[in-house]
């Protein structure tokens, strides 16, 4: 049982003391199934999926949550900076120099928060889970008196995922169309054999439920003809955009480009968003506080940015013999990468690792560990890291995920993602 709220000076207490399991299997069926209306994917996760969801919740303090949204409005001013597009995208892909109105739908804001220090550790465009997360909320249950106030209930998953549909139409009307889409195709390299494919399916039901007409579809089944972007024999007037090939140069995304840089359909997120706020490269600059207020930023947000985002480096030949001999202290990860794929922890590097690293294409970021989460004094504690999902600067939503070993990967038993609680006290350390 978990202890009472009064008793405890914050969010590390309850991370470690409480064990209670708010997860209700039967709630998530009935979730998924009838209230989102997705008959058999319940299943479909069960099978396919068998640690997507985690049973326990992650306690953060409310605080640390109203931190992190101060971090996205930072990061939101700073991408709007003149002289912040110029510098970034000197060294971006060519597709994203093509301007478009529309933002980019929401990003995932990856945090690392352990022993009062928060640290950005990264940002996406294209972030998985937020339906997802949205349906595990709905499935939440009290285990004990003290978590009642706690728990989540379905009306803030309901409002939640209500933002998410005026998202997409506010990057509809962004972009200068009137009405309403004749065809939201959602988008993705094979996209049956994707580990998140139960949340597309999420997805096509919340589009049809507000009355939108949406599909899912692989990028080799587009074509452009007609000065109109095509699947089989449907025009497509927007494209919610889930592939990693953020800069669209893959032979199987030759039609895309094509819309893209022709505006022939909407594609959100585009290569441009991601070129200005995700490419791993402009970690380098968000945790230099005089680079950031040099190009404008004023001085509240570069500071905050600075405490916040970890040291981060491109790796060359200027600074590659020093990041190897100190290696333990740094993580290292390709800039152009998803996933936390082809990414090494620096005390595991062989040199044959390191070669590769150091021929280019790699950003070190200063070692911050992740929180972590306890199961009881039997079992080895799990480590959570936090997403926040942002639209302009604004954070829409909160999920953690569960994990053990040197990044998230969802093969984790009993991790995956889980609900985060605010609790409120601790105050800030860092």
């Amino acid at each position: 049982m978990a202890p009472h709220p009064e008793t405890l000076p914050g969010m590390l207490e309850w991370n470690r003391d409480c064990a209670c399991l708010s997860l209700d299997t039967r709630r998530l069926r009935h979730a998924l199934e009838v209230e989102l209306g997705e008959p058999g994917l319940y299943e479909l996760v069960r099978e396919r999926n068998p640690h997507l969801f985690s049973a326990l919740p992650v306690f953060v303090d409310a605080t640390w949550l109203q931190r992190m949204r101060e971090v996205a409005a930072a990061l939101h001013a700073t991408s709007r900076l003149p002289a912040w597009q110029q510098c970034v995208l000197r060294y971006a892909p060519p597709a994203a120099r093509h301007e478009v109105a529309q933002p980019g739908l929401f990003l995932g804001l990856d945090f690392h928060l352990e022993a009062g220090a928060l640290h950005l550790i990264e940002v996406n465009t294209n972030p998985g889970g937020a339906l997802l997360s949205s349906a595990l909320a709905r499935a939440q249950q009290a285990c004990c008196e003290a978590m009642r106030e706690l728990v989540p209930g379905a009306e803030s998953a309901a409002a939640f995922e209500d933002e998410v549909l005026r998202m997409f139409l506010q990057e509809w009307h962004a972009a200068g169309r009137g009405g309403l889409p004749r065809l939201i195709a959602i988008v993705d390299e094979h996209p049956m054999q994707q580990y998140l494919y139960a949340e597309f399916r999420l997805y096509i039901r919340l589009l049809e439920r507000a009355g939108l007409h949406a599909r899912i579809a692989d990028p080799r089944e587009l074509r452009c003809e007609g000065g109109r972007l095509w699947l089989h024999d449907e025009v497509v007037d927007m494209v919610y955009n889930r592939l990693t090939d953020f800069a669209l140069e893959g032979e199987s995304q030759r039609a895309l480009r094509q819309a893209w840089e022709q505006d022939l359909a909407v594609l959100t997120p585009h290569p441009r968003a991601h070129a200005l706020l995700a490419d791993k490269r402009n970690l380098a600059l968000l945790c230099d506080a005089p680079q950031l207020r040099a190009m404008g930023l004023d001085e509240s947000a570069a500071r905050l940015l600075q405490q916040h985002v970890p040291r981060t480096l491109v790796v060359g030949p200027d600074n590659a013999q020093a990041l190897w001999e100190q290696r333990r202290d740094w993580f290292f990860k390709p800039w152009g990468g998803f996933g936390a794929r082809a990414a090494y922890r620096g005390a595991k590097l062989t040199r044959a690792v390191w070669e590769h690293i150091r021929g280019g294409g790699f950003v070190a970021q200063r070692l911050q560990p992740p929180g972590l989460r306890h199961l009881g004094a039997q079992q080895a504690p799990l480590k959570f890291d936090l997403r926040a999902y942002a639209y302009e600067g604004r954070v829409q939503w909160f999920s953690a995920r569960l994990y053990q070993g040197q990044t998230t990967n969802f093969r984790t038993p009993g991790g995956g993602f889980a609900p985060v609680l605010s609790v409120p006290h601790g105050p800030l350390e860092g």
